[in-house]
Parts: structure tokens; sequence; C-alpha cells
């Protein structure tokens, strides 16, 4: 019965998205639904969860970036969108809220089928996304320009004016979400729009470009380029026509791209890696912050960069709530299962490659694992699904580790949190800030007074008080120290993706204007200078 069920799931998801793919762009239209590769590269995308084919993708070839750049450019000079009335831009981007509002069901099962993320998560993070495009809608139909109080008889009236060719690159661990959230303000400003996408995971954002055309969003304007971050994504951020690289990835990478786009001269948002810590006080509720911790640990299997990794509890509540959270993450553990399954708790990483990525880094030695910390198999307690075909990790809690192993300094991207007991207030703040990253960070605490102390002393750019990575269209989202630069949401986001024009226009009468602008005028009377 299982074996007959699971089949199913890989008939319907198989219905779901194409058996091939290729770039989508303006040169690509005419390869219609089942691209040839034609000497490009092949790129089989499977299901982490059992190692099924999901679908061919064709790699973008150096050509395809060529010509995506250059329709891009063209598109963007034609003015159809970067010249549009900001209410007709507005007016796609709620189309395509709406058109991706009934699509999220299919949506979040190919993201569970590519990514092996659980589907109750799935469903419950797509389900947001049309926010992301109905807040860039709203912000064009409310921003304003202004006026500068410029000296003299002059008007000047300042405007945001889009940048031209914009190049993004998104990660596997949200694809979708990543992806809008980038796309969003980039498309909102009038930027003609080129993603690459995870080769991990592209499909859905695939899928979301073809939304994109049929809502109204014109030729050349949103293209998408699969291919591997070393050729494709290497190639499109070298791209001197590329006015703004905006990517989520790694800290090298991050430090990789800048350097190019740096001798571009072009404008940079890197959203980069985290090591986020949880600090539990010794005044919070205790049953709360461990079912908070978990979701900060735990949530997409711990692929997330403002994961919980650092899980720092005050001696006053240690015992408590570490009886609470192991218990937490032994009832994970037993509802891990077929991640399309709606009961299933928790997910696979994203390969078996990186499953064995976190198990060397696990077994190490190094401290003492109170949980999980090896690679699941055999029959799921909860459903039956045979771990063994895929890429199951279960959620793992380490203790007594050093602050100068990797444990504690690098990020891990998978479900391990090493745990550290702390006494005062300070020491947790020192802990919490001892590491190089700097993007989320949670504190649980009842004291009112110690939740605005403490956040303002925790280097992060996010910090959330008895909460966890919560997100929100209008809430700015990036990193300090070495978690990045710039920032994704809000309206920083929208004008990052932007530039200032002033245009300074003299109302002097013509008489006053021939007196007042006669620099090299023959009579000696004070001019003014700029």
């Amino acid at each position: 019965m299982r074996a007959k069920s699971a089949r199913a799931a890989v008939q319907i998801t198989q219905r779901l998205c194409r058996p091939r793919y290729g770039p989508f762009a303006l040169h690509t239209a005419r390869d219609g639904p089942m691209p040839e590769a034609d000497g490009r590269e092949e790129i089989a995308v499977t299901n982490p969860a059992n190692g099924e084919l999901l679908s061919t993708i064709i790699s973008a070839s150096e050509e395809d970036v060529q010509s995506a750049v250059y329709s891009a450019h063209e598109a963007y000079k034609a003015g159809a969108w970067s010249r549009a009335p900001a209410s007709q831009r507005a007016a796609v981007l709620s189309n395509l809220a709406r058109e991706l509002e009934e699509r999220v069901p299919d949506l979040a099962r190919v993201e569970t089928a590519q990514t092996g993320r659980a589907i109750r998560e799935m469903r419950a993070q797509l389900g947001r996304l049309p926010e992301w495009l109905d807040y860039y809608a709203a912000v064009l139909r409310t921003h304003n320009a202004y006026v500068a109080p410029t000296q003299g008889q002059l008007l000047n009236y300042v405007q945001r004016v889009p940048l031209g060719v914009v190049a993004q690159i998104t990660p596997f661990n949200h694809p979708l979400l990543i992806a809008v959230k980038k796309i969003a303000p980039a498309l909102a400003a009038g930027n003609s729009v080129i993603v690459k996408p995870s080769e991990l995971a592209p499909i859905s954002v695939l899928e979301f470009a073809e939304m994109a055309a049929a809502a109204g969003v014109p030729p050349g304007v949103l293209q998408v380029l699969p291919g591997y971050g070393r050729t494709v994504g290497k190639m499109l951020v070298s791209d001197p026509a590329v006015r703004k690289v905006d990517i989520t990835a790694g800290t090298d990478t991050g430090r990789a791209i800048g350097r190019i786009v740096g001798a571009n001269l072009a404008h940079y948002t890197a959203e980069l890696g985290g090591k986020a810590p949880v600090v539990v006080f010794g005044d919070a509720d205790v049953a709360g912050a461990v079912n908070g911790a978990a979701f900060a640990c735990f949530v997409a299997s711990g692929q997330t960069c403002v994961s919980g990794t650092r899980l720092l509890v005050q001696d006053a509540v240690y015992d408590e709530f570490m009886d609470g959270f192991l218990r937490k993450v032994g009832s994970i553990t037993r509802r891990i299962g077929d991640p399309a399954n709606p009961k299933s708790a928790m997910g696979t990483v994203i390969s078996l490659r990186q499953l064995e990525r976190i198990e060397g880094m696990v077994q190490r030695g190094v401290g003492t694992v109170l949980a999980g910390g090896r690679r699941m198999t055999g029959p799921s307690p909860l459903d039956g699904y045979d771990l063994s075909q895929g890429a199951f990790f279960p959620p793992t809690v380490i203790a007594d580790v050093p602050t100068e192993d990797d444990l504690w300094r690098e990020e891990i991207f998978g479900p391990v949190v090493v745990v550290k007991r702390f006494s005062t207030e300070q020491e947790g703040i020192d802990l919490a800030n001892g590491c190089k990253y700097g993007l989320g960070a949670g504190l649980w605490t009842q004291d009112l007074s110690r939740a605005h102390r403490v956040s303002a002393q925790i280097e992060a750019g996010l910090v959330w008080v008895n909460t966890h990575h919560r997100n929100d269209p209008s809430s700015p989202w990036g990193g300090m120290k070495e978690s990045g630069i710039g920032r994704e949401n809000g309206l920083e986001a929208y004008e990052a993706y932007t530039q200032s024009k002033s245009t300074i226009v003299n109302v002097a009468t013509a008489e006053e204007t021939r007196k007042v602008q006669d620099w090299f005028a023959e009579e000696d009377e004070e001019k003014r200078y700029g």
C-alpha cells in the first residue's frame, strides 16, 4: 500500500512540472515547452527524499546569457515597462499576485518535490508570497517624489528612476520565496530582471516567470537562466550592462561576486551566511522558549541563513529548558516521514552530498551529541516511508562545543544546533556576538527592559524577541558583519533598485536670468556659483 502511495505521489509531481525546461528568455520563446539541448549542458533535478528524477533542465549557454542581457537592455530602453506609469506596473503586480494565489497548492508540491522540505512548510510559506507582490504594488501607488529645498528661484524635484538590467542569484533553500522577495521590488522599480536560480531547485522560478508573462510583464523584462553558478552565474554578473546584482549565497561566494560587481561599478546587495544565536534568559517562559527554539533550529531542516544554530541558555532554566527541548526534538524525529505527508514534521536536506558534509562535521568527536547525529534509515515511525532512500538527517543537538570549533563558528546549513549555558546577561550577550556573522538572533525573556536593552547590543540585522524567523514584505531583511550588504524587503529594497534623479528648473523671469546667470559679465557684480 505504501509503495503504491509513493508511486502516486511521483506521478502527481510529474503532472505538476514538465519533464524538460530550458532558459526562459526572449530569444528562447520559440523553443516551446519541450526545448532541445542543442549542445547545451543538461541538469537533472531530483527529489532529495527518494532520488526520483523530476525534470531535466537545459542550462543556459554563454550565448544565452549574452542574448538575455542584450534583450533585457533593449526592453529597458524601449520603455514599455521602465517608463510605464507606476499605476500600470502596480496593476500588473496585483494581477500576478492573484495568479500566484491560485497556483500556491500546486507550486507548494513542486517545492516539496525539488527541495525535500515538508509540504506543511511549503504551503505555509508560499501562501504568503502574494503579499510581496501586493506590497510593492502598493508602494508604486503611494510612493512620492519630493521637492528639494534648493536656494534661489529654482524648482528642484527628485525622482526615483530604475537602474536598468539587474541580475539576481537565488538559492535552493527557499526557491520561490527568495526569488519573489527580489523580483517584486526590482520589477516595481521598472528594471529588466534576469534571475539565475539554484541548479538544485529551479522549477518553481521558471514556472513563476511564465506566470509573470501571462500577467502582463512585457517580453524581455523578466528572464530566467538556469545553470551552475560557476558558469552561468559568473557570466551574468560579469556583464558590464548589468547595473545591479542581488544574491543570496554563502559568504565566500558573496566576496567573489562582490569583486566582479565592484569592478563594473554596479550596485550590489548580498544576503550571505549566518550563525544565529537563540538566547534564553532565566526569566523566559520555558514552554514558549522550547517551542520557539525548536522552530528556529529545525524549520526547513535547518537550511536557512537565520536558523538558530547556537542555543544559549541561562543557568537558572538550563535543566528545565533542555529537558523540554530534547523531548521536543524526539517528537520531531519520530514524525519525520514522506515530505509530501502533511503530518510529516520535517523534511530532508537538499542532497546526499550535503547530508554527508553535515554528518562529517558532527561525527568528528567534538562535543557531546545529545540527540541525532547520524543519517536516518529504515521505515519512518510516522508513515512507514523508507528514509534510507533520501537525504534525511535528524534534529541534532550537541553540547560542550568549544567556541573555537567549526561547529560553533561556521554555517552548517542543516538541522544541527550547539548548546551552551551562561550565567550573566553580559556573558550571554558576549557569546551571542562572538561570531563573524550577524544576520539574525532570537531572545527569550519576559523582562521588557531586558528585551530592549539586550536587543540593542546584539550585532545582527534582525533581532526577534520571544519569536523567531518572522518575515514581512515591509520589514527590512539583511545582515551585519560577514552576513552581507544591503537589505531585502521594505522601502529600502525598492529604493536599492532605483537611483535618484534631480531635475533643477530655473523659474526666474528671463530678465532675472540674464542678469543672475551672466557669470562672465563685464561689470564687477557678485554672482552665485553653484
